[in-house]
C-alpha cells in the first residue's frame, strides 16, 4: 500500500477507546481476573518477548529495505525504542517480582501493552510514505486481548487495529488524492485477517478455559469424595477396633469373674480353690498384657532417632529370641548383618524385629530355621527380612494380618504385626508380607536410610542351635 506522509496528530486516547476502568470486567470485560492473575506471569513474559522480537526485527527490516521504504524516520525510531524499553521493563519486572501480580496490575499492564503497540502503529501510519510492515505490531495486542479479555473486548481491540489501517489509507489519500479502490480492498483483507485471528484464538482459549474449569471442579469433587470416604473408613475402623477390644476384654473378664465366684463358694476344696485363683490370676495377666499391647499400638510411637548400627540391632534381636527358639526347637540364622549405621530408634526397631521373630518361631516346626537378614537394595533404603519355613498364611487372612486384634494363633492378641508396622511407618518405611508360599513365609521391614558409607556384609552368623 502506498503510504504518504501526513502531519496529522492524534491523541493517545485513540489507543484505548475500547476500554474503561473497572474492578471486575473493565466495562467491556476483563475475563476471569482471578484465573488470569495466576497465569499472568507466564503470559506477560511470552507476549513481552514476542513484542521485543517484533520491535527489534521491524527496524532492521526497514533499514535493509531503505531504497524502497525510505530512511527510517526519527519519530518512528524513537517510538520503536520507547516501545522496546517498555516491553523489556515489563518482561524483567514480571519475572523478578517475588510477590506475583495482582488482578489490578495484570489489568493495567495488559491495557498498557496494547496501548503502546497501538501508539507505535499510529506513528508508523502517520510518518511512513511507502508500504510498511509496521501493522504487524497489532497482531500481539489482538492475541493478548483474545487470551485475557472477553469476546466483546477482543473485538474492540480488533476494531482498533482495523481503524488504524483505514485511518492510514484515509490520511494518505487526503494528502495525495485520488484514493485507489484496490488500497481499500487490501486494507479490508488485512482487517478480515485481524478479525479471524482474534475470534478464532478467543474461541480456542475460551474452550480450553472452560475445560480447565470443569477439570478443576471435578478434581474438587473428587477430593471431597476422597475425604468423605476417608472419614467413613476411619469411623468403620474405629467401630471394628471397638468391637475387637470389647471381644478381647470380655473373655478374660468373664473367666476372672467365674473363677473368683467359684473360688468363693463354700465347701469348695482348697486345691480347687487354688486352681480357680490361678486361672483368675493368669487371665488378669493376659488382660494386663492385652491392655499394654493396645496402648502400645494406639499411642503414636515417640521416635528417638540416632545413628545406630544395623548389625547390632539385628544381632540383639536374634540373641534376645535365642532362648525362645531353643525351647521351640528352632534355630535362628542371621545373614548379612549389614555393617552399616543409619538414623533410627534402635529400641523400636528391635521391638518390631522381636515381634516378627516370635511370630516366625511359633509358625515353624521343630528342627526348622528362621532367617533374619539385612539387605541394602539401593542407596537410601535398607531391608530387614524375617523368613521362616512354615505353612503359608491363608489367602483370606493376608489382607487382614496387619489389622489390630486380627490373629490366627490361639491366645494371640493380634497386635504384634500392627505394632511392628506402626513402628516401620513412624520411621518413614513400611512392613509388608513379601513371600507367602508353603514352607517359605517372609516379612520385610523397609526403612529409609541416610546411611554411612557401605561396608562389605559380615559372613553368615548362626544364633541358636
Amino acid at each position: 500500500m502506498a503510504r504518504l506522509r501526513s502531519d496529522t496528530r492524534a491523541s493517545d486516547k485513540h489507543t484505548c477507546t475500547a476500554f474503561k476502568s473497572g474492578r471486575g470486567d473493565m466495562g467491556i470485560g476483563f475475563r476471569e481476573a482471578g484465573e488470569d492473575a495466576v497465569s499472568f506471569r507466564q503470559l506477560a513474559a511470552t507476549f513481552s518477548f514476542l513484542n521485543l522480537c517484533i520491535l527489534a526485527a521491524l527496524p532492521l527490516l526497514h533499514v535493509s529495505l531503505t531504497p524502497y521504504l525510505g530512511t527510517l524516520p526519527l519519530r518512528l525510531f524513537v517510538a520503536l525504542g520507547l516501545g522496546f524499553l517498555f516491553h523489556a521493563t515489563v518482561f524483567i519486572w514480571v519475572q523478578t517480582r517475588p510477590s506475583g501480580v495482582t488482578d489490578r496490575m495484570a489489568r493495567y499492564l495488559t491495557i498498557a501493552s496494547i496501548a503502546v503497540n497501538s501508539v507505535i502503529t499510529f506513528v508508523a501510519a502517520t510518518v511512513s510514505n511507502q508500504d510498511s510492515p509496521y501493522f504487524a505490531l497489532m497482531i500481539v495486542p489482538i492475541l493478548e486481548a483474545a487470551f485475557r479479555f472477553s469476546l466483546p473486548a477482543t473485538l474492540a481491540v480488533v476494531a482498533l487495529a482495523d481503524s488504524l489501517s483505514f485511518y492510514w489509507v484515509w490520511t494518505a489519500y487526503r494528502v495525495n488524492p485520488p484514493p485507489k479502490f484496490n488500497e481499500y480492498v487490501e486494507v479490508g483483507t488485512v482487517s478480515l485477517i485481524f478479525t479471524l485471528v482474534g475470534v478464532i484464538v478467543w474461541l480456542l482459549v475460551n474452550r480450553l478455559r472452560k475445560g480447565e474449569i470443569r477439570l478443576a471442579r471435578n478434581l474438587s469433587e473428587l477430593e471431597q469424595t476422597r475425604k468423605r470416604l476417608s472419614e467413613e473408613e476411619k469411623l468403620a475402623a474405629v467401630g471394628r477396633l471397638s468391637s475387637a477390644i470389647a471381644h478381647e476384654i470380655r473373655n478374660p473378664v468373664a473367666m476372672i469373674t467365674s473363677s473368683l465366684a467359684m473360688a468363693d463358694e463354700s465347701g469348695l476344696a482348697e486345691e480347687a480353690r487354688k486352681e480357680m485363683v490361678g486361672i483368675a490370676t493368669s487371665e488378669a495377666r493376659r488382660l494386663e498384657k492385652l491392655t499394654g499391647d493396645f496402648l502400645e499400638y494406639a499411642r503414636p510411637p515417640a521416635m528417638e532417632k540416632a545413628d545406630n548400627s544395623i548389625s547390632d540391632t539385628i544381632l540383639y534381636a536374634a540373641g534376645s529370641c535365642r532362648a525362645y527358639a531353643l525351647e521351640a526347637g528352632v534355630r535362628i540364622e542371621v545373614e548379612n548383618a549389614l555393617d552399616l549405621s543409619i538414623g533410627m530408634d534402635a529400641s523400636k526397631i528391635q521391638q518390631a524385629l522381636l515381634n516378627l521373630l516370635k511370630n516366625a518361631i511359633e509358625a515353624s516346626a521343630t528342627g526348622k530355621s528362621v532367617t533374619l537378614r539385612g539387605l541394602r537394595p539401593e542407596e537410601g533404603t535398607v531391608w530387614l527380612e524375617v523368613e521362616n519355613a512354615g505353612p503359608a498364611i491363608p489367602e483370606p487372612a493376608c489382607s487382614h494380618i496387619f489389622e489390630p486384634f486380627f490373629t490366627t494363633k490361639r491366645g494371640g492378641t493380634g497386635l504384634g504385626l500392627a505394632i511392628a508396622r506402626s513402628i516401620a511407618r513412624a520411621h518413614g518405611g513400611d512392613l509388608t508380607l513379601r513371600i507367602n508360599e508353603p514352607e517359605r513365609v517372609c516379612f520385610r521391614l523397609e526403612l529409609p536410610a541416610t546411611a554411612k558409607p557401605y561396608v562389605q556384609p559380615r559372613e553368615k552368623t548362626w544364633v541358636g542351635s
